[in-house]
């Protein structure tokens, strides 16, 4: 169980939430809701023991899971195997890390001394049910697209999406009394994501979750909590509606008509009393009756209702690319891996300008791998590629790795800026204001950003590039639906060439891909509607 009472958060030195009160009981399932930059990543902070509240109380009961919006599990777990990790959820990795540390000592010296302790270890190990735990951790971490041999690397050579289905699946394997996930259908194919549905259906503990996956608030949740915040210098508060995200916005919409009625018949009436003080208010005679309609008027100044702004849409124009060649990119016989098999290998296409290539497979397939290679971020281990004359490329990665957390917003964009190029602050704020980061924030430090403004402001950072090349991997990660069609929509009539990754069907087929490279067996063909079928299924 979760309860909060009268909590309060602030995040750079401003007031994000005020006087939240709720409570999350067993069985509950709770979608906490609100536009990119409401707050509620930075609730969820305090929620999960990130952060700390200025004001109100937290009471948790039971075990309780976390799962952040940008999990960073590599560091001190660097060297530790992906199922030592989930193992961990339930205190069960030194085990396996003491059999194998035996293990290995047996053979390098299979004296009997030596055997009997493995063999013990093993056969104690067995006895707390720690193989069939081992193997309910697996099949957890295959129901989110992290099978096979993966699991047995450390965690330190996975990439971005793998570490966070290996934490996801450490917090399922857990067996909590609650759960917090922020945004956990991320990198998930679409039979990852009907797993996660599936199981959160089935889940019998207090489950709050941030989403702005569609499917997931309407099949798993049945109650909405939304965190109204109309502007940047706005205190949010919290709004109760009972029912699937779809009853909500129908419950929500007619509020927002109710409001705005009540608004405009109060500015109305208050408008015809100070006529009325107006007209009697320089006669003696009246000065009585005016006073008192002036009463009114500040009784009803004290009641008034604001009427709901309307939804604020980002609008975004990315910079005509600058002229290059015929071929933007030529790669041949590319092959990666991490210590084991390859991830991929012989892969070849090309690109002319102003050409589009999506990028699909399964979760693990090498996608972001590949896409890392053409970035310059690691190498190929076979294989090569080259870009064409004056060919200038723009990586967003899909973990946010190109930010400095500890640099502000504006600092961020001007690291961009190409040597010789001259733009001014006001230039690029005026980038920032594009995708709705302006006012303070932008000297605020990225690390404070919730997971669409930092989309947001990664994306902003490509457009002083002068780039003709994107490598664009989910770029509509963590955006709420009017930035997704905004961000589509200004791709969509860019010039430049594009090479992507993406599960966000309406977001492929406003791209108009002209190729499909089918990883990891590099298969190269001209894109069609079929594929659109296949999008949804990677």
């Amino acid at each position: 169980m979760l309860q909060v009472q009268s909590l309060s958060v602030e995040v750079g030195g401003r007031l994000v939430v005020a006087d939240a009160t709720f409570t999350v009981m067993p069985k509950d399932k709770v979608g906490l809701v609100g536009r990119n930059g409401a707050g509620k990543t930075s609730l969820f902070k305090v929620l999960g023991g990130e952060t700390e509240p200025i004001a109100g109380k937290i009471m948790r009961k039971g075990g309780f899971g976390y799962l952040p919006q940008d999990p960073r599990i590599a560091g001190i777990y660097d060297g530790r195997s992906a199922i030592s990790h989930i193992l961990s959820g339930r205190n069960i990795d030194d085990d396996l890390m003491r059999i194998e540390k035996l293990r290995i000592a047996m053979e390098e010296d299979a004296s009997d001394r030596n055997v009997q302790r493995f063999s013990r270890a093993e056969e104690e190990f067995a006895m707390k049910g720690g193989y069939a735990a081992e193997s309910e951790a697996r099949s957890i971490a295959a129901g989110l697209g992290m099978g096979g041999g993966r699991l047995d690397l450390p965690v330190g050579v996975l990439l971005g999406g793998e570490r966070r289905r290996v934490e996801l699946s450490r917090i399922l394997f857990a067996g909590s009394d609650a759960l917090l996930l922020d945004e956990p259908t991320n990198h998930l194919d679409v039979d990852a994501k009907s797993w996660l549905l599936e199981f959160l259906r089935q889940y019998r503990g207090a489950l709050l979750v941030i989403s702005h996956d569609l499917d997931l608030l309407d099949e798993a949740i049945t109650r909405v909590l939304h965190l109204d915040r109309v502007a940047e210098d706005a205190t949010g508060h919290l709004v109760e509606y009972r029912g699937t995200y779809s009853q909500y916005q129908r419950a929500r919409a007619d509020d927002e008509e109710r409001l705005a009625k009540k608004a405009a018949l109060q500015a109305k009436e208050i408008d015809r009393l100070q006529t009325v003080v107006d007209r009697f208010g320089a006669k003696a005679t009246k000065a009585a009756m005016a006073h008192s309609i002036e009463k009114r008027i500040d009784r009803l100044n004290g009641e008034k209702v604001n009427a709901p702004n309307a939804t604020r849409r980002i609008h975004v124009k990315f910079p005509d690319p600058p002229p290059c060649g015929t071929t933007v990119i030529t790669a041949e016989h590319l092959c990666k891996g991490y210590g084991g098999p390859p991830v991929f290998e012989d892969v070849s296409f090309d690109l002319g300008r102003g050409e589009r290539l999506l990028v699909l497979g399964l979760n693990g397939a090498g996608k972001t791998s590949l896409l890392r290679i053409l970035a310059g971020e690691t190498n190929a281990d076979l294989g090569q590629f080259a870009f064409g004359h004056q060919v200038q490329c723009g990586y967003y990665a899909q973990e946010h790795d190109n930010l400095d957390t500890n640099a502000s917003l504006l600092d961020n964009i001007r690291r961009e800026v190409p040597p010789g190029v001259q733009l001014t602050e006001t230039q690029l704020r005026g980038l920032l204001g594009m995708f709705g980061l302006s006012g303070e924030k932008v000297f605020q430090k990225s690390g404070t950003l919730s997971g669409g403004e930092k989309t947001k402001l990664a994306l902003a950072m490509l457009m002083v590039g002068r780039n003709n090349l994107l490598l664009l991997d989910e770029p509509t990660n963590n955006l709420d639906p009017p930035s997704r069609e905004a961000v589509a929509e200004a791709l969509s009539g860019w010039k430049g060439a594009i090479i992507f990754v993406s599960h966000d069907t309406e977001f492929v087929e406003n791209l108009s891909p002209t190729k499909v490279l089918l990883m990891p067996d590099g298969q190269v063909d001209y894109f069609g509607p079929d594929w659109l079928d296949v999008v949804s299924l990677a």
